[in-house]
């Protein structure tokens, strides 16, 4: 049955070989693995995807071939689904909007429980109970200065919480670019060495040596002359993010183009305590904050992509991350990583002009010692020049 698998990995242009598919079925012979959908998962793409730029292929493979699994990323949610049905939008002014009250987060989230108890039907257009429309904090597809976002998509970006299960998308590193500037602003950053074995004809070398030897040829050898440049890159995925795919794809493209000697890992709005690499198995596979910390050395160059806009509870308060209650806040996090790489900075694919307008920007921007640049190919140079220092 395991056959049709293998196509379909070959058509996701996957450079899986017979010898890596006879290797899972002998595995799977010897029953190294439990009989679960998640074993199979981790069994497969061990032994037959050798390069971890192609686990979003294989996941995206592997979910069409085994129809359903995406159901492993719903939820079960108390909320009945009709109460949260947008059938109603309240269009406010800015007179309106500016008189909203906010609660504060630990009011927020007391008078969250108060309404779980009370609650008995569905409402909307209202301003107290969890409800669509209106200016109620609880609910979503309404008007509130600061409130948890349940159900539905959020519109106005000020939500302090968000309850649902959240499933982001990996960034292609193969993306083809548009445009060639982005990797020639990157290529700032480049600093060349020898290193290793001597493998490469050393054509000035080779030419004074055989004049000093009285024309009789002397061949001297060089090691091939690489880029030793580090880059640690940290990615915004998900939520507003959502509105900046296409050109943080293509930065992640050239990136891994540029620099052969460079790591990534994402996180969602602002660093916590865990990072990830694969987004579909975020929840499975964490890479602790302290390890990568203590991973890298302090020449690292640090690039955080992200457009930084979020309730600045998230950057500020213990707990307030959107999807789980953090035990540190997120400036620790930040502050820890801006001193144990001296070389960093932020790229903000949100347009410069607004900026102003985002107070969680201001906040980023003053931990970041105002090392934030826009994601242009302007702003690109600027930041280059700043880690080249």
């Amino acid at each position: 049955m395991l056959i049709d698998f293998f196509f379909t990995l070959k058509d996701a242009k996957i450079p899986v070989s017979i010898k890596e598919f006879l290797t899972l079925l002998e595995a799977m012979q010897k029953n190294v693995i439990d009989s679960s959908m998640d074993d199979f998962y981790y069994l497969s793409r061990l032994t037959l995807v050798k390069d971890e730029a192609h686990f979003d292929k294989f996941d995206r493979a592997f979910a069409q071939y085994f129809k359903g699994i995406n159901g492993a990323f719903e939820t079960n949610s108390a909320i009945p689904l009709d109460w949260l049905i947008k059938r109603m939008e309240r269009e406010l002014s800015d007179e309106q909007k500016a008189a909203l009250e906010k609660f504060g987060y630990d009011k927020l989230m007391d008078r969250l429980n108060e309404l779980l108890k009370e609650q008995k039907e569905r409402h909307e257009g209202g301003s107290k109970w969890i409800g669509t429309g209106g200016t109620s904090p609880f609910g979503n597809g309404g008007t509130n200065p600061e409130g948890i976002r349940i159900g539905g998509k959020g519109g106005n970006r000020t939500a302090v919480k968000v309850w649902e299960a959240r499933a982001y998308k990996d960034y292609d590193s193969e993306r083809e670019l548009g445009t060639r500037n982005i990797k020639v602003a990157l290529r700032r950053l480049r600093k060349f060495a020898r290193e290793g074995h001597e493998d490469e004809l050393a054509l000035d070398q080779t030419i004074r040596a055989t004049a000093n030897n009285a024309g009789f040829l002397d061949i001297k050898m060089q090691p091939e002359r690489k880029n030793n440049i580090k880059v640690l890159m940290l990615l915004d995925v998900g939520g507003t993010m959502d509105d900046h795919i296409e050109r943080t794809e293509e930065l992640f493209s050239a990136s891994k183009t540029e620099f052969k000697n460079m790591e990534f890992f994402y996180f969602h709005n602002c660093v916590y305590d865990y990072l990830w690499k694969n987004n579909r198995r975020r929840n499975a596979e964490r890479f602790p904050t302290w390890d990568v910390l203590r991973k890298y050395t302090p020449d690292t160059k640090v690039i955080f992509v992200g457009d930084a806009t979020m309730s600045p509870y998230e950057i500020l308060q213990p707990g307030g991350s959107v999807e789980y209650n953090n035990e540190e806040a997120g400036a620790e996090w930040l502050a820890r990583f801006t001193h144990a790489f001296p070389k960093f900075i932020w790229l903000n694919p949100e347009p410069e002009g607004l900026w102003q307008y985002r107070q969680s920007i201001a906040v980023i921007r003053q931990i970041m010692n105002n090392r934030m640049f826009p994601l242009t190919i302007e702003g690109l140079e600027r930041a280059m020049r700043m880690l080249s220092k």
